[in-house]
C-alpha cells in the first residue's frame, strides 16, 4: 500500500474511533434543542456526521461555557478549511485542472457543511444556479440550449472538483460528446472525415447555447464559409449559383461529419446530382453512350457545383446560342479535354476522324457565317447514337430536326433534316450529290 493510502486508512480509523468514543454524546442532547440549532438535521439532504448526531467529528469544544462572545475561541475545528473535509472525503485536487474554489480550499462556497434541500448539500436548488453565482449566465439566454445546460446539469460535462482536461471536462474533445451522443460515433469512422469534426465538435457547435439549430455557431452555409473562404468567394462572385446552394444549405449535398465518398458527399456525385436532376438521371441510365465525364462519375469536369460566371454553372465558357461564329475561345469548356485545333483547318489527315478523305467535316459544319455550337450535333451528357450524335435538334419553336447517324468502320452517314442524306469515308472519299 502506498503512503497516501496508508494515511487515508489511518485517518478513517481515527475518525471511527472518535465516533465510537463519542457515541454516548447525542446531538439531540447537546446541540439541537428548542433553544439552539432547532432546525438542524431536518433538511432533505443532511451531512453524514450531522445525521448521525456527531457534531464533534467536525467541531471540538474550547473553554467551558459555549457559546460565549468569542465563538472562534470557544468552539474549534480539528483542522482548517479543506483539510477538515479531507479528514473524511477524498482529496479533490489530484488532477491538473482544479476548480478555483477547490484550489482555494473553499468547499463551503458550494456545499453547506450541515444540510441542504439540494443533493450533495449544494447551496442552490440546481447545479447551474450554483455555478451562475460565480460564472456569468450567458449559457441559457439564446434560442437553442444544450440539454444538460437547460436542465441545470453542468456537471454532466464538467467535473466540479478536478480533471486532467481543461475547463474540468469529464473527457477530452469528441470523446466528451460521445458520452451522450454514442449513436453518432459511427459517423466518424467512415473513409473521409470532415477536418473540423475530427479535431473537435466545438469547431462547429456551441456546447451551451446558440441561436441556430443543432447548436451550430452560425447558420447554414455561413458556418461552412468561415473555413471554406475560397468557395465563399466563388459563390459571392458567381453570376449563376447552384440552385441547391441558393435555396438550401451545404448539407443538401455534403455530410457535416464524415462520408465514404470524397468531399464528404452524401452519395456518389452523379447520384446526388440525379436526386434533383431526375430527368437527366433517367436519360443517363437509359442511354447506350455516355460522355466521358458522365461515365466517370465526374460532373465536376464541366460544372462548378457551387457557382460560376457561366450559365448552367459551367466551369468555362460555352455559348448558350445555337448559332455563333466559330472561335476556339467560344468552346473553351470542350477544349479543356478535346483537341482545340479540331476545326481550324479545312484540309487535314490528323486533326479529326470526321473526314471525307482529307476534308475536315468539323470545319465544314462550324466554319460558316452563322456557325454552329458543338451541341447542335452532339449530346452533352448521354445518347443512343455513336459519337454522342443527337437524335433530334430543336429548330425554331415548332420543329425538332431529326438526325439519324450510322457509323461505319472508316466513316459514316447521316440522314438529317438540314440536308439530304450524305456519307463520308476517311480512306475512300464519298462523292455526295
Amino acid at each position: 500500500m502506498s503512503g497516501k493510502g496508508k494515511k487515508t486508512v489511518f485517518t478513517l480509523l481515527a475518525l471511527l474511533g472518535a465516533v465510537i468514543f463519542l457515541a454516548g454524546t447525542s446531538l439531540a442532547d447537546t446541540c439541537v434543542t428548542s433553544k439552539c440549532h432547532s432546525g438542524m438535521g431536518k433538511a432533505d439532504y443532511v451531512h453524514g456526521p450531522v445525521g448521525a448526531g456527531q457534531c464533534v467529528v467536525c467541531h471540538t469544544k474550547g473553554v467551558k461555557g459555549h457559546p460565549t462572545k468569542h465563538p472562534e475561541r470557544d468552539f474549534k475545528f480539528p483542522a482548517k478549511g479543506k483539510a477538515l473535509c479531507y479528514m473524511c472525503h477524498q482529496n479533490k485536487e489530484t488532477e491538473e485542472f482544479v476548480h478555483t474554489p477547490v484550489g482555494k480550499g473553499q468547499c463551503v462556497a458550494c456545499h453547506d457543511p450541515h444540510q441542504s434541500n439540494a443533493p450533495k448539500q449544494l447551496k442552490a436548488d440546481t447545479v447551474s444556479a450554483l455555478c451562475f453565482k460565480c460564472h456569468e449566465n450567458n449559457k441559457t439566454v439564446k434560442k437553442y440550449v444544450h440539454g444538460p445546460v437547460a436542465s441545470g446539469d453542468c456537471i454532466v460535462c464538467h467535473n466540479p472538483h478536478t480533471s486532467p482536461y481543461k475547463f474540468q471536462l469529464e473527457a477530452q474533445g469528441d470523446e466528451l460528446c460521445f458520452l451522450c451522443h454514442e449513436d453518432r460515433k459511427a459517423e466518424f469512422t467512415r473513409k473521409y472525415v470532415h477536418k473540423p469534426a475530427k479535431e473537435n465538435c466545438l469547431n462547429c457547435h456551441d456546447p451551451h447555447n446558440t441561436d441556430y439549430q443543432f447548436h451550430l455557431k452560425a447558420e447554414g452555409k455561413n458556418l461552412c464559409f468561415r473555413c471554406h473562404k475560397k468557395i465563399a468567394k466563388w459563390v459571392s462572385e458567381a453570376t449563376y449559383q447552384h440552385g441547391a446552394l441558393q435555396k438550401g444549405t451545404c448539407t443538401t449535398c455534403h455530410t457535416p461529419h464524415s462520408s465514404n465518398y470524397p468531399r464528404q458527399l452524401k452519395m456518389a456525385a452523379k447520384d446526388i446530382c440525379y436526386s434533383c436532376h431526375t430527368e437527366m438521371g433517367k436519360k443517363v441510365r437509359t442511354s447506350k453512350y455516355l460522355h466521358g465525364p458522365v461515365q466517370q462519375n465526374d460532373c465536376y469536369a464541366c460544372h462548378n457545383p457551387h457557382g460560376s460566371k457561366n450559365p448552367k454553372i459551367l466551369k468555362k465558357y460555352f455559348p448558350a446560342e445555337f448559332y455563333k461564329p466559330y472561335k476556339t475561345d467560344n468552346y473553351a469548356l470542350c477544349f479543356g479535354c478535346h483537341n482545340k485545333d479540331i476545326a481550324l483547318d479545312r484540309i487535314t489527315t490528323r486533326l479529326t476522324n470526321f473526314r471525307n478523305g482529307d476534308i475536315n467535316l468539323h470545319y465544314v459544319h462550324v466554319n460558316k457565317k452563322k456557325g454552329r455550337s458543338c451541341k447542335a450535333c452532339h449530346e452533352v451528357h448521354a445518347g443512343n447514337q455513336p459519337k454522342h450524335i443527337r437524335r433530334e435538334v430543336p429548330f425554331g419553336k415548332m420543329w425538332m430536326l431529326p438526325v439519324k447517324y450510322t457509323k461505319t468502320e472508316t466513316g459514316g452517314k447521316c440522314n438529317v433534316g438540314c440536308h439530304k442524306p450524305k456519307a463520308y469515308d476517311r480512306k475512300k472519299p464519298v462523292e455526295n450529290k
